[in-house]
């Protein structure tokens, strides 16, 4: 096992998770910020939407191969430690993106930005791990998580607000700024907050980044959660990446509209974090399978919608379903390797990530040819298979 925890006053592990859930909301900030961003950069830069959305995907790809790497990070400098330079760093790198001057100037700076951005939120999800029981880690890490989520809403919600007013740069600039006071908050917590000391491994314990995914691989159950962590990526936003062309293509709204609307995600993602502490009484299987039922429900929803004011609340019941299953994953995926909770986090996060990219990369041949509807009908049928699929492993895993 690692060193063991200091024994101090709850404030400051609560002071110390908080932080990391702030850096957690510049990284969700920075990942969505481009999406209401792209008609203003493609009028700028005089090229397509399409061919502006180049820059979505040279921050998506890195970003999940990034986070294999996480754990090498956190063996070398602590998770702490890691993710306040990567907050510190990325504050730097995001700059870039404000002063670029070309479209392939603009998509090399979010390519780059990319990789220290990806380490903070898996880093965090191993870091609550360290320091929280598992019988409260469900909870503690559905909140955690909510840093993420609002960061992703205001990234979607001030990048269409901003740019508006002051022009895309200035939304790079307030990033940079977000990422600052992250990483400054957590450098200065550093030496004065014992919980966000290193937690160094036991004597006689390998280290290393192929000894460590090695155990990985070598695990059923981790095999297993990682396995379902791509599935639920594919599935889950090869369906949910097309909502916003969905709702400009069949009702012609705004962009900035359109991002409001999407962001209501991002509402349910906190709506399940505000009530996590009673959805957990439905017990591991509970929340799956009603996450499976929810999640049907809000891609029904977005399929059969009549009008345009469904839709927020269709994706706001597509985050709360999303969370419900996936919180349950990511909190095994904290305790597939105790004594490398770093490396089986990033690892998990990074298979999600990969299906993700594979998922929206399946379902675009199928968008050009029918549309939208079709994919929403198939995520509502498989995301109830993979839910039924994971509830029996957990419950054959209780049994056994």
């Amino acid at each position: 096992m690692s060193s063991p925890l200091p024994a101090v006053p709850d404030r400051a592990l609560t002071r110390a998770i908080f932080l990391m859930a702030v850096a957690a909301f510049a990284s969700g900030f920075s990942l969505r910020i481009s999406d209401p961003l792209l008609p203003q950069i493609a009028l700028d830069f005089d090229a397509s939407v399409g061919t502006t959305s180049v820059i979505v995907t040279a921050y998506a790809i890195p970003y999940g191969i990034t986070q294999v790497f996480g754990g090498l990070l956190s063996e070398r400098f602590g998770k702490c430690q890691a993710v306040a330079g990567a907050c510190c760093l990325s504050a730097l790198l995001v700059l870039l993106c404000a002063v670029s001057q070309s479209l392939p100037q603009l998509t090399l700076a979010r390519l780059v930005c990319a990789p220290a951005a990806a380490t903070i939120v898996p880093l965090g999800m191993a870091y609550v791990g360290d320091v929280v029981p598992y019988e409260r880690r469900q909870t503690v890490l559905a909140r955690f998580l909510a840093g993420q989520m609002t960061g992703m809403i205001a990234g979607q919600v001030a990048g269409g607000m901003i740019g508006d007013h002051f022009g895309w740069r200035s939304v790079f600039v307030v990033l940079a700024g977000v990422f600052a006071i992250a990483g400054g908050a957590l450098a200065m917590q550093l030496r004065v907050n014992p919980w966000m000391r290193p937690l160094r491994r036991a004597p006689g314990q390998k280290a290393g980044f192929f000894a460590d995914y090695r155990k990985l691989v070598a695990n059923p159950w981790s095999r297993f959660i990682t396995l379902a962590a791509f599935f639920e990526g594919a599935i889950f936003f090869g369906g949910f990446t097309y909502v916003a062309a969905y709702l400009h293509a069949r009702f012609d709204l705004s962009f900035t509209v359109i991002g409001l609307a999407v962001a209501g995600f991002g509402v349910g993602c906190v709506i399940f974090a505000l009530t996590v502490h009673q959805l957990v009484r439905l017990g591991e299987r509970g929340l799956v399978l009603g996450g499976g039922v929810v999640v049907m429900l809000g891609f029904l929803a977005l399929a059969g919608a009549p009008f345009w004011e469904l839709a927020p609340a269709a994706c706001a019941v597509l985050g709360l379903g999303y969370y419900m299953l996936h919180n349950t994953l990511q909190t095994h995926a904290t305790q597939m390797l105790p004594d490398a909770r770093g490396t089986a986090v990033a690892g998990f996060s990074s298979s999600l990530y990969f299906g993700q990219s594979i998922g929206v990369a399946l379902a675009a041949p199928l968008v050009d040819r029918a549309g939208a509807v079709p994919l929403f009908l198939i995520a509502a049928g498989l995301w109830p298979a993979l839910a039924v699929w994971i509830g029996y492993r957990l419950d054959r895993r209780k049994a056994g």
